[in-house]
């Protein structure tokens, strides 16, 4: 899914939605080195909090299923504008390029973040010299490649995109009968949309998947270009739906945005069980270890649907009219989760030792991402080469642009409208 326009007339709460979506992710890794159990990652700080994990857990549950969501809704509205021919030559292009071109650049910084971590635990860290180790990785291909980033999720959206191109030959082929299936289709897109009842109906196979996970909740799918099958399936069913809602346009997406009181029901449930029942995970002696997995699957299940339909409805009650500033955090915020990871990373280890609390250090290091993602977007990809290849076209840069008009105003501020 690409921050470029998908319509004529930009629904902007959406552009919202992805732009929180993507910043999310900045937060939710910012925040890994807060846990108060190590789990893995580059660093663990010296001050950690039990809220983080509760953050994390929660935020893991349906930010990448958000996005996938969005990303199959703007994907078929793109597909209604252009033949199938132009929808793949740009899918391959804002999706595929950036996948393989960001793994050869993205990994070795994230490699050499590893490295600081481990060498900061001894008290020798260096950064240029993990910086060069980072990058002397690659003599090792072609064992690992393209694996051990965040860009898994690129590889997700490729494989999601060529199966709903499969899925739509496959049903066109059929004549008659392909119409009627998507007659049932567009019924059942319409209930889900609409009822009360779609977030359990939806919960019980999303559960079944989960339970299949490795661990309680999502797997992340990084370490294998094999697909995760069990996460395959669960990404299936949101793009699907975002794909089915997108034949409608803006008329469903309008309707499955709804905030209604059994959603918020539904989520607060779905959050007790997860929080509740997560706790247990680690007993695998519990005399009945299967039946609390199966009730944290299905209350992680139902948080993620009833907050993928909220986080919908909440922006579209508060960011309802265009708001430039928003629309420009939602173009440039591919190219903020492509480079993030390597800075938060960074940040995280330089900070791990300094005696302030967590709280004020992952505000840090998750503004200071944003930050910095910010202006090199704007200075480097707006209106550059990249811009045209991530955003499908380039536009001025809004920092460029407002010191002009500025200085043209005698200090007048003028950023809305160059964005």
């Amino acid at each position: 899914m690409s921050p470029s326009a998908v319509s004529p007339a930009r629904l902007d709460y959406l552009d919202a939605t992805r732009a929180f979506a993507l910043v999310l992710g900045v937060v939710f890794h910012a925040s890994l080195s807060f846990m108060p159990i190590f789990m893995g990652w580059a660093v663990q700080d010296i001050s950690t909090g039990t809220a983080v994990a509760t953050f994390v857990t929660i935020s893991h549950s349906f930010r990448m299923e958000l996005f996938f969501l969005l990303a199959g809704f703007f994907g078929c509205v793109t597909l209604q504008r252009k033949s199938v021919g132009e929808f793949v030559r740009g899918r391959f292009v804002r999706i595929v390029v950036p996948f393989v071109v960001g793994w050869f650049l993205l990994r070795p910084l994230l490699v050499s973040g590893w490295l600081m971590g481990s060498a900061s635990l001894r008290g020798d860290y260096e950064f240029w010299p993990n910086i060069v180790a980072g990058f002397k990785t690659l003599e090792t291909l072609p064992a690992g490649i393209f694996t051990g980033t965040h860009l898994w999720f690129l590889y997700y959206l490729t494989l999601l995109t060529g199966l709903a191109l499969a899925v739509r030959a496959l049903i066109g082929a059929t004549g008659t009968m392909g119409d009627a299936i998507m007659r049932g289709a567009d019924v059942a897109t319409r209930w889900v949309a609409k009822s009360s009842l779609a977030i359990p109906v939806l919960a019980v196979p999303t559960a079944v998947a989960l339970w299949f996970m490795r661990f309680w909740g999502m797997d992340t799918p990084d370490q294998s270009l094999a697909p995760h099958w069990p996460v395959l399936a669960v990404y299936v069913g949101f793009f699907g739906l975002g794909w089915l809602v997108g034949r409608g346009r803006g008329t469903l997406i309008e309707e499955m945005s709804r905030l209604s009181v059994d959603r918020w029901l539904f989520a607060a449930a779905g959050v007790a069980g997860v929080l509740w029942l997560g706790r247990l995970q680690g007993d695998l002696a519990h005399p009945h270890y299967a039946a609390l997995k199966a009730g944290f699957a299905l209350s992680y299940a139902a948080t993620m649907w009833s907050l993928v339909f909220l986080a919908l409805g909440v922006f579209r009650r508060v960011c309802a009219a265009e708001r430039p500033w928003i629309r420009y955090v939602a173009d440039s915020s591919y190219w903020m989760y492509l480079v993030h990871l390597p800075i938060v990373v960074w940040l995280q280890v330089a900070i791990a030792e300094v005696a302030l609390h967590w709280s004020v250090k992952l505000g840090v290091v998750s503004a200071a991402t944003v930050g910095l993602a910010l202006v090199t977007y704007d200075l480097f990809v707006r209106s550059t080469w990249m811009g045209l290849l991530l955003n499908g076209s380039r536009r001025e840069r809004a920092i460029a642009g407002w010191r002009q008009r500025a200085d043209a105003r005698g200090g007048g501020v003028a950023f809305a409208r160059e964005v």
